[in-house]
């Protein structure tokens, strides 16, 4: 066999045409060059430059052609999308989403009904990011759930096993100009601060302009208190996230007038014992006292009191939450132990307390239950302790736990809950209705949501963004993307 010559296949791919360097010759002042180093990216100098020239011909193209595409994770109801195109449209630009992904499927519904969109992708993480078109910006509300258990194991370490690492993977892959991210508050001081700080690092590492800020609804003209994390990035530029445009609104600019009211064994005992006026702004619930709360014993819910039972219950309520009593057990303290018959004495003197505190368990409204204990990070019964009387009912036990005061704010709105809140009206009272919910976040009027179960829509809502904090937040990226 001879020796010598070229091997097939052997040595460099040759380079098209339009990707050959060409030699030319600039000439500059010192100041200009002085700039390239100091502003410019790369690791020569004739790096630096094509990263400038290259930025400034990107923006040259982007003011020809006005159309911006956009991929929508973690869709939800398109709330993120929503005010992104708002904000982009009004700029000037044509947005187009060319990829949207959502897993649950009365999402979907709600997302396809809303954008006549014929295609929703579904579970992100088995989605290639090259089959995916390319893309202007980032849009993704992504779970907050993967970070729930790192500050108790080795805190987020890197991004694999988490939804944000769906997110880096797609940015590292696509490279696109931009992106907006949002999560819940939590996330500023989880693990200590550190896990948004890793997800910072991680943008800024993929050549990305970072910034983040926690940021309140209410300042956007919502009459709802929802604050949230909110991560934008840009190729050449930050965007700020201060000093917005403030608008507030009120719960009574929202609300609809004239809906059906509940009648049910609560309401008409609530109502027997107070007038409607005198519920608006109480919160109902038995672990808490103060003259905002009414309390199970005081509209009778599990049996009428006396107003020595009722004035031993408040008693208590108060004395279950003072440190000295832990103390006194042997125990950590926590907020609301149980008292024994023997420290109850102590504040409440009664001939037969015994088995007057027995009646109110035997009605329900307190319970004979053993001190807790810290145990890996739970608390479980200790019972090598004397067993002591506590309030029974939990907050979610009442079928409404908050009647809102239209004259105020709305609670954040959580998914588990919202279904607990009250309405006064025609006398009566009736929970927010789902139209009501979706302008709490900022939705048109236009967007239907009727047609899902009243558990399903507000578990999207639960869920979903202010649609105006992203709009605000977008018209910055367009005016950076624009210029």
């Amino acid at each position: 066999m001879p020796h010598g010559g070229k091997r097939n296949g052997s040595g460099r791919t040759p380079l098209p045409e339009s990707q050959k360097k060409i030699a030319k010759t600039i000439y500059i002042t010192s100041t200009q060059h002085d700039d390239i180093e100091k502003y410019a990216q790369g690791t020569s100098f004739s790096e630096k430059c094509i990263d400038l020239i290259s930025t400034q011909i990107e923006r040259r193209k982007r003011s020809k052609n006005r159309e911006v595409t956009f991929i929508d994770l973690f869709a939800g109801l398109g709330g993120v999308r929503l005010g992104f195109e708002n904000a982009f449209r009004e700029k000037g630009f044509e947005p187009k989403c060319v990829f949207s992904s959502e897993i649950k499927d009365y999402a979907i519904k709600a997302y396809k009904k809303y954008y006549k969109d014929t295609e929703v992708s579904g579970d992100i993480t088995q989605i290639p990011a090259t089959d995916i078109e390319d893309f202007d910006f980032l849009l993704a509300g992504f779970p907050c759930q993967p970070f729930s258990a790192a500050g108790l194991q080795l805190g987020f370490e890197d991004t694999r096993g988490t939804l944000f690492f769906e997110i880096e993977r797609i940015l590292k892959e696509k490279k696109p100009y931009g992106f907006l991210l949002e999560n819940v508050e939590g996330l500023i001081n989880h693990d200590g601060g550190r896990t948004l700080s890793i997800i910072a690092s991680h943008l800024k590492q993929l050549n990305y302009f970072v910034s983040y800020r926690l940021i309140d609804s209410k300042y956007f003209g919502l009459a709802q208190s929802r604050k949230r994390v909110y991560i934008v990035g840009t190729r050449d530029a930050h965007i700020s996230l201060d000093n917005f445009e403030e608008r507030t609104a009120v719960l009574g600019d929202i609300l609809d007038h004239n809906l059906s009211t509940v009648d049910s064994s609560f309401t008409r005992m609530l109502f027997k014992h107070f007038t409607p006026e005198e519920v608006v702004g109480k919160a109902i619930k038995d672990k808490r006292g103060g003259s905002d709360n009414i309390h199970s014993w005081e509209i009778g819910l599990k049996g009428e009191t006396t107003p020595e039972q009722a004035e031993l219950l408040n008693l208590l309520l108060r004395e279950r939450r003072r440190k000295k009593w832990a103390a006194e057990i042997g125990i950590d303290w926590m907020d609301g132990m149980p008292l024994t018959e023997k420290q109850i004495a102590t504040f409440y003197p009664k001939e037969n307390l015994h088995e007057f505190l027995d009646e109110l368990v035997d009605m329900g409204y307190l319970t004979l239950e053993y001190p807790r204990k810290k145990e890996k990070n739970r608390r479980v019964p200790d019972e090598t302790k004397p067993k002591g009387y506590n309030i029974v009912t939990g907050k979610l036990s009442f079928e409404f736990t908050k009647i809102l005061d239209p004259t105020d704010l709305a609670p954040t709105l959580v998914a588990m809950d919202v279904s607990h809140l009250g309405i006064i009206d025609n006398g009566g009272l009736r929970r927010l209705s789902i139209r009501e919910g979706q302008r709490l976040f900022g939705y048109p009027e236009d967007y239907d949501l009727s047609f899902l179960k009243e558990s399903e829509a507000f578990d999207l809502l639960g869920n979903t963004v202010c649609v105006p904090v992203i709009k605000a937040i977008s018209e910055r990226m367009a005016e950076i993307y624009k210029a």
